[in-house]
């Protein structure tokens, strides 16, 4: 288990340091709080229970620090209104909601959030952004933005990157923050996809026997996304519970507008990314001819056309919240997506609390070379780092220094201990200290449970095999037209091929209107990270 802080970090901070002093300084300057005497002791106890019985009732340690209940409260905010834009609730949106009132409460700022749904959030804050005329002062968007947002963003201060909590962050979600060297984005959330199972099933020795009597193999964590299948078939519309009520193989992200490009992308990732064949996933680096449409993103369009046979009704249509709760919720067997249908699982009132287990997303038994034209026959597994929620700060914003205490209260270590136990909350682990099993451990999880978390999530981290987003200028487009060949393929409209063929041709369309030059200087930065992680 990794413990060290960011490597590069101490070069990061000392430029930003230098920066934010010339970029920030005079809007800071029209919002320094006043100080006062705090309203917490060192290392109070901190829960949300009195904030609705939504919440557990949890308890951790206000940690002590710049971020704390304990720091911030000491600061005056009276008189002055801090403009928030986040997604919908729950996800990231009712933390974002919470910690405004709480920042409210201590404080004495007014503050203001308003709550987006996914598919306006982009335009929402990027339209004003571009106008000169920024409406919010503090920003919770997806990560993978950071090509269209970075121009608007001020850099995070050196007194901010110098906190225990941000030298914590792992080194992936501090590449993921930057952008030419800057920090411009504040990271409050660290997202992944992996592989979620029911234990209480997959170990019962009557289902492994029926199993083997059924298909001639053993029931296990699935491996590979044909093992994948095969397990999910067997066990759809079996009632595996006892409760007179049929459950379902797979629950995935399908909803075309709802992310199934991002549940698309790790079905993806074994087929595409070749170990051997650097220069690109989504494009060829060197001449930015779209790669959407070779054999390897064909496959998984084909996989993913045979799943629907072990979706749950309405599977075809589930968005994230739907995956969750299907998972979560027992209704089935296993899932892939982001953390929070398995946290959703671990919440104290599950009836599958303890009962499941997280595992790297399954791979395939050959990997598609582009170079050479051929698949390569091997085992190969791809982690797939996909978008995380993240914040940033307005360049024109007037309130700087009070929107950036808002961000290192947000994420402040005890608020984090709290959010990641709470699986609509959408924050998931991001610091090194969220990678030990005892820190899970101590908020009531199995031990086998949190090591198995522990291990997946730091796994992914050390591989040096590694999908990341399309963080370009435009990518909204981009993803829009890949969810639209996804989705006519599980409709039955267009063959795999010919979903992914149409997809190519718009992919070079944007390409070709946000300008080539463009959008090849930032994608090499994704290829960096994929090829030199």
């Amino acid at each position: 288990m990794r413990t060290r802080p960011y490597k590069r970090f101490a070069a990061v901070a000392a430029v930003a340091a230098l920066t934010a002093t010339a970029c920030t300084a005079p809007n800071q300057a029209q919002d320094k709080p006043k100080e006062k005497a705090p309203l917490f002791k060192l290392g109070s106890e901190i829960s949300y229970r009195k904030y609705g019985k939504d919440y557990p009732d949890t308890k951790v340690e206000d940690v002590p620090g710049p971020c704390s209940y304990e720091a911030i409260s000491r600061k005056d905010y009276s008189g002055q209104t801090l403009k928030i834009i986040s997604h919908a609730v729950p996800v990231i949106g009712e933390p974002t909601q919470l910690h405004a009132k709480q920042f409210e409460e201590i404080t004495g700022a007014k503050v203001e959030v308003v709550n987006v749904p996914f598919g306006e959030l982009h335009q929402k804050i990027l339209t004003p952004l571009q106008a000169g005329q920024p409406a919010y002062d503090v920003m919770f968007y997806p990560s993978l933005w950071i090509g269209d947002m970075a121009p608007y963003l001020a850099p995070v201060p050196g007194k901010y990157l110098n906190t225990p909590g941000m030298k914590d962050v792992t080194g992936t979600y501090m590449d993921v923050a930057t952008w030419n060297g800057k920090v411009v984005q504040y990271p409050v959330d660290g997202d992944r996809h992996y592989l979620k199972v029911r234990t209480d099933v997959l170990n019962d020795p009557r289902q492994q026997a029926a199993y083997k009597a059924a298909t001639g193999k053993e029931l296990r964590v699935p491996k590979t996304w044909a093992e994948y299948q095969d397990v999910a078939e067997f066990f759809s519309g079996k009632d595996f519970d006892g409760d007179g009520k049929p459950n379902y193989g797979s629950a995935e992200v399908t909803k075309r507008d709802d992310l199934t490009f991002s549940a698309f992308i790790s079905r993806a990732a074994p087929y595409v990314k070749n170990p051997d064949v650097k220069g690109g996933v989504f494009f060829d680096v060197k001449t930015m001819r779209p790669l959407i449409n070779t054999p390897g993103f064909v496959r998984a369009l084909d996989d993913m056309v045979k799943a629907k046979s072990t979706w749950a009704p309405g599977g075809a249509n589930f968005g994230l919240g739907d995956e969750i709760f299907s998972f979560g919720g027992g209704q089935t067997l296993m899932s892939y997506s982001w953390d929070d249908a398995f946290i959703q699982a671990q919440q104290p009132d599950s009836r599958i609390r303890n009962k499941v287990q997280a595992a790297p997303l399954p791979g395939s038994n050959e990997v598609y070379n582009r170079t050479t034209k051929s698949w390569d026959v091997k085992a190969n597994q791809a982690p797939y780092f996909t978008w995380g929620w993240t914040s940033a700060v307005a360049k024109a914003s007037r309130h700087q220094q009070m929107a950036f205490d808002y961000l290192c209260f947000f994420s402040n270590e005890a608020n984090t201990a709290l959010d990641l136990t709470i699986g609509r909350f959408g924050v998931n682990p991001y610091r090194y200290a969220h990678f030990d099993p005892n820190f899970w451990e101590r908020l009531g999880w199995a031990p086998k449970v949190a090591e198995s978390y522990v291990k997946t999530l730091s796994g992914m981290e050390d591989s040096r095999n590694r999908v990341f987003d399309l963080r370009v200028p435009g990518v909204n487009q981009y993803m829009s037209a890949l969810a639209n060949g996804v989705a006519a393929a599980l409709a039955g409209q267009d063959s795999p091929q010919d979903a992914l063929d149409g997809v190519a041709k718009e992919w070079s369309k944007i390409t070709d209107q946000i300008g080539k030059d463009k959008v090849q200087s930032a994608y090499r930065n994704v290829v960096a990270l994929e090829d030199h992680s």
